[in-house]
């Protein structure tokens, strides 16, 4: 059985940890200078990394020729605790959505006492940290506080708002974000590499998008369509039908519709949505998404374009330019704007065919929007 891709893949030292060097840094700075804190917490959206943040820090600080900010990566420490590892006995991960009571607390207080096995220091992970009670928290409150020399507290937490105030008081908190799409793109484009598979153009960015910043997410749906391509091979058709992305060819037939005023095309542009049984609210919000890259492919030049559309096929950016200049730019703006608006309708509604398709005829007929864009639009 092949293991998922983001566990091969997992980082095993902070070097190798992707968009988080407001984190990275000053952890690494405190391992050289040997200012390493008693009790971490690390909060931040789900798969950014957090919990493998802490199993490098532990790898860091239990290491032979530790601690260090580079893992020696052959110590038995380092080899217990690397992606292939099984686990080292001075390590304790616990998940704390279901070891949360106070009984739980006073195991760990238990445990602390007694010196490592055989590393440095014995190092308690407590994953999930929010789903801790507040009893199991106070519990906790005094060996977080005064902890004996050889113990180090990590907590990892996507709501550290959870984490009682006078745990998070004890802690050094260092807050993960979401990893920026450039630089996702950039690592999913090596993975790709790395892995030896072809992928279609237009692809990745897809992928980016639908992970939302989440390395692990965006792995996730990686590995999905790698074990469903053919020949090593990830084709776009399939990338989009599995994501459940509009086809570009769609959007294409709807916005070159629109701006050539044929109404009979854009209403079977809609038509098509409705009748290969996509959904009509994920067609406006790629409707959207494409309006916006019209208007910064319009406002800008073909290099600074293909700099902020990054990972877009240049086939796509010149259909995209003869499109933005068909248009025009005031043009672009109101149809960007009702189409937000009826993005806002369509939360909840029962009829979201009707939505579409009266949303295709407000952008189609200038007359019908009585704002000052449309006004506008008329005078052109």
């Amino acid at each position: 059985m092949v293991t998922a891709l983001y566990r091969r893949y997992r980082p095993e030292n902070f070097a190798e940890l992707i968009g988080q060097t407001q984190v990275t840094d000053p952890l690494r700075t405190a391992l050289r200078t040997n200012r390493v804190n008693h009790a971490y917490l690390f909060s931040g959206p789900r798969g950014c990394g957090k919990t493998t943040s802490a199993r490098i820090l532990a790898r860091c600080l239990n290491c032979a020729e530790g601690p260090t900010d580079t893992p020696c990566g052959v110590c038995p420490s380092c080899v217990e605790l690397s992606r292939d590892g099984s686990g080292s006995l001075d390590v304790v991960e616990i998940d704390a959505a279901s070891h949360n009571g106070v009984d739980d607390a006073r195991d760990i207080r238990e445990r602390a006492v007694f010196a490592p096995a055989r590393d440095r220091y014995k190092i308690f992970i407590l994953d999930e940290a929010h789903m801790v009670t507040p009893q199991g928290f106070n519990a906790l409150l005094k060996i977080v506080e005064e902890p004996p020399e050889h113990v180090k507290f990590i907590f990892a937490t996507t709501e550290p708002d959870k984490v009682i105030g006078t745990i998070r008081s004890r802690t050094h908190h260092y807050p993960f974000r979401l990893v920026p799409p450039a630089q996702m793109l950039d690592y999913v484009e090596h993975l790709a590499r790395e892995e030896s598979v072809q992928v279609a153009p237009g692809v990745l960015p897809l992928v980016v998008r639908a992970g939302g910043g989440s390395v692990r997410d965006t792995l996730s749906l990686l590995d999905q369509l790698i074990a469903g391509s053919e020949d090593e091979s990830v084709e776009y058709e399939r990338a989009v039908a599995l994501l459940g992305y509009t086809h570009a060819a769609l959007l294409d037939e709807v916005i070159d519709a629109v701006a050539g005023h044929d109404a009979a095309a854009a209403f079977a542009g809609v038509d098509r949505v409705i009748q290969t049984g996509q959904d009509p609210r994920r067609f406006v919000e790629d409707l959207l998404e494409r309006l916006r890259n019209l208007i910064i492919v319009g406002a800008t030049s073909a290099e600074g374009a293909a700099a902020v559309l990054r990972g877009t096929p240049e086939d796509e950016l010149e259909r995209m330019r003869a499109q933005a200049v068909a248009f025009g730019a005031v043009e672009l703006s109101r149809a960007a704007d009702v189409v937000n608006a009826a993005l806002t309708e369509m939360t909840g509604a029962t009829s979201p065919r009707l939505h579409l398709e009266l949303l295709v005829a407000r952008v189609l007929v200038p007359a019908s929007d009585d704002t000052h864009r449309g006004a506008l639009a008329r005078v052109e």
